[in-house]
C-alpha cells in the first residue's frame, strides 16, 4: 500500500498514547471468508459530487485564468493534484437541486457573453463554469463525467440537444461545440434523468415521474458507439422511501407484444442518504455542529451512518422483486454528513473532523457488502460544502480527514470483496446496534489481501485477532480528540501514519486499534 506520510517520532508517540489512553480494552475477533468472494467493488463507488452551491465551484474549483492562484485554464492546480492523488473515478455535475434549474446553453460560448442568473440557492450564477470547463476539469483529474439533466424546469428537447452537443460527431450542435473550442465529442456515458424529483426537481409523485422517465428514455436515444452504451440513472428515493423504488421498478421495463424483446428504461436508480447527528433528514432535523460536539452526538452520527446498511438492504429487496438478475444498479449519488453551516471560513463552509472520516469508512464498508447492487456512489460534496474532501480559502487548501479516508481505501477500487465477520463485543455496549469495530476485506487488483478496520469507540482501544496469517502493514488515521480536524493554520493535524500488526503464537495477524480510528492494511 502506498505510504501516505513517513511516521515521525511525534506521530508514533501519539498512537502509543492513544492506545494507552484508557486501560480498559476489548479483544475481538475478525474472520475473513476467502472462500466466498462477492461481486467486485466497482471503483465508481468512490465518486464525487460537484454542485453550484456555496464556494464549491467558484473558488473551490474555478478561479479563472487571470487569477494569481496557480491554475490550468482557470481550474485550481492544487485541487486537481489532490483529486488525482486519490484517483477519483467519477464526478456528478451540475447538481443537485441546481441541476433542475440549470440551462446548459447559459454556460457555453465566450465567457464575457454568458448569461448571469440567480440560482435555486439565491446565489448569482455567472456561468463562467459550464460544460467545457467541467469536462476540462474531469479530464484533468482523470475522471469520468456524470451529467444530471434538467427535468424539473427543462424540456426533453433541451436535454436531447445537450447530449447531442456533448456526444455527436456531426450536425449543427457538433459544429457549435467545435466553434466553442472542442473538436471531438466527449462521449458522456452516465446520465441522470433529473434530481430529487420528489422535492426540488418538481414535487412529483412517483407515478407521474415514472411516466416522465419513460418519455425521456424514449427520446434520449443512444447515439454512442457499440460498447459505449449510455447509462441512464433514474431519480430515486430518499432514505427508506421504498414505495418510490417499488413504483419505478414496476415501470422500469417494457416487453414488445408477442416477443421476448424487452426495453429497459433506465440502468441505475439513485438513492440519497444524508447523515445527521439527530438521525434522518426531516424539516425539523437537528443538524448539530461540525465541531465541539458531545460523545452522544459522536455515537448518534455514526449510528445514523451505519443505518445505511438497512436502507440499502431494503431497497435491494424491493428491486429484487422486479429485477432478480440485478440489471439495474443502486446509485447512491448523494451521501455524507450534514451539519449546521458556518463552521468553516465562510457561512456555507462545513468543517470536517475525524468523526466524518470514520463515518466515511463505515459507509465504504457498507458499499463493499452490497456490491451486487451498489455500483456508483458520490459523496456530497467535493469541495467546501457538506462532507467535502477539500477546503479552500483564497490561495490556501486543506485536505480533510474524509480526504484521507478516501486515500486509505484506494486499494479497494476494483477489488474482490470477502465477507468479514466481527465477534466478541458485549451486547449493547455502544449506541443501539452500532458495532464497536466495523471491518471490510478484499483482494486487490495487485493480488494482495486488504483489511479495513474501524474502531468507533472514542475512548477504548481494541485488540483484534484475525484468522489471517502473515505480515501486515498499512496506514492508520486517528487523532487526539473526537473533533480533531485540519485547518489552514494547522493543515496536517489529522493525517494517516504507518501502521502494522503483529502475529500471535499461531501465526495469526493481530492488531491493537486505537480509539476513534480507521486503518487499512495489507496482509501477506
Amino acid at each position: 500500500m502506498r505510504a501516505l506520510i513517513f511516521m515521525t517520532a511525534v506521530a508514533a508517540s501519539a498512537v502509543t498514547s492513544l492506545c494507552a489512553a484508557k486501560s480498559e480494552s476489548l479483544t475481538l475477533t475478525v474472520s475473513v471468508d476467502t472462500l466466498n468472494p462477492g461481486p467486485s467493488i466497482d471503483r465508481n463507488i468512490y465518486g464525487q459530487f460537484a454542485e453550484h452551491k456555496g464556494t464549491l465551484i467558484y473558488d473551490g474549483i474555478w478561479v479563472g485564468e487571470a487569477s494569481k492562484i496557480p491554475n490550468v485554464r482557470g481550474i485550481r492546480a492544487d485541487v486537481v493534484t489532490a483529486l488525482k492523488n486519490i484517483h477519483v473515478p467519477l464526478v456528478r455535475w451540475p447538481g443537485g437541486c441546481f441541476a433542475d434549474d440549470y440551462h446548459w446553453r447559459d454556460g457555453i460560448g465566450p465567457r464575457e457573453h454568458r448569461t448571469k442568473r440567480t440560482n435555486v440557492y439565491g446565489q448569482l450564477e455567472s456561468n463562467q463554469f459550464g460544460t467545457h470547463e467541467f469536462m476540462d476539469f474531469v479530464q484533468q483529474i482523470n475522471a469520468e463525467p456524470y451529467i444530471a439533466l434538467n427535468v424539473g424546469s427543462g424540456t426533453i428537447q433541451e436535454a436531447r440537444d445537450w447530449l447531442e452537443y456533448m456526444n455527436s460527431n456531426d450536425g449543427a450542435l457538433a459544429d457549435l461545440r467545435r466553434v466553442n473550442g472542442r473538436r471531438d465529442p466527449w462521449k458522456v456515458k452516465y446520465i441522470g434523468v433529473g434530481n430529487e424529483m420528489w422535492q426540488c426537481g418538481g414535487n412529483m409523485r412517483a407515478e407521474y415521474y415514472s411516466d416522465v422517465l419513460r418519455r425521456y428514455s424514449e427520446f434520449l436515444y443512444d447515439d454512442a458507439p457499440q460498447g459505449e452504451a449510455r447509462y441512464l440513472i433514474a431519480s430515486g428515493p430518499l432514505n427508506d422511501s421504498y414505495d418510490w423504488t417499488r413504483t419505478l421498478m414496476q415501470n422500469s421495463s417494457w416487453t414488445y407484444p408477442r416477443s421476448d424483446i424487452r426495453v429497459r428504461f433506465f440502468h441505475g436508480l439513485s438513492l440519497h442518504y444524508y447523515t445527521f447527528p439527530g438521525g434522518e433528514w426531516a424539516p425539523t432535523s437537528n443538524l448539530g455542529h461540525a465541531l465541539g460536539f458531545s460523545e452522544n452526538e459522536w455515537f448518534s452520527t455514526l449510528h445514523a451512518a451505519h443505518r445505511l446498511d438497512v436502507i440499502l438492504a431494503g431497497h435491494s429487496a424491493v428491486m429484487d422483486q422486479y429485477d432478480p438478475t440485478k440489471e439495474v444498479s443502486l446509485v447512491v449519488d448523494e451521501w455524507g454528513t450534514w451539519y449546521a453551516s458556518g463552521s468553516g471560513t465562510n457561512p456555507d463552509q462545513q468543517q470536517n473532523s475525524l468523526r466524518d472520516a470514520i463515518a466515511a469508512a463505515i459507509t465504504f464498508n457498507l458499499f463493499h457488502r452490497h456490491t451486487d447492487r451498489v455500483k456508483i456512489a458520490n459523496i456530497s460534496m467535493m469541495v467546501n460544502v457538506f462532507q467535502s474532501v477539500i477546503l479552500t480559502h483564497e490561495d490556501k487548501i486543506v485536505l480533510t480527514p474524509t480526504y484521507y479516508a478516501f486515500d486509505l481505501y484506494q486499494p479497494f477500487q476494483g477489488a474482490t470483496p470477502y465477507p468479514a465477520h466481527v465477534a466478541g463485543a458485549p451486547p449493547g455496549s455502544l449506541f443501539g446496534d452500532l458495532p464497536i469495530v466495523d471491518a471490510s476485506a478484499a483482494r486487490g487488483r495487485d493480488g494482495k489481501l486488504y483489511l479495513a478496520l474501524v474502531n468507533v469507540d472514542p475512548q477504548r482501544s481494541v485488540h483484534i485477532v484475525t484468522n489471517l496469517t502473515g505480515r501486515s502493514k498499512g496506514s492508520i488515521l486517528t487523532g487526539p480528540q473526537m473533533d480533531s480536524h485540519n485547518t489552514f493554520e494547522a493543515p496536517n493535524l489529522v493525517r494517516p501514519i504507518p501502521f502494522a500488526g503483529t502475529t500471535d503464537e499461531l501465526g495469526r495477524a493481530t492488531f491493537t486499534l486505537p480509539a476513534k480510528s480507521v486503518a487499512v492494511v495489507s496482509v501477506e
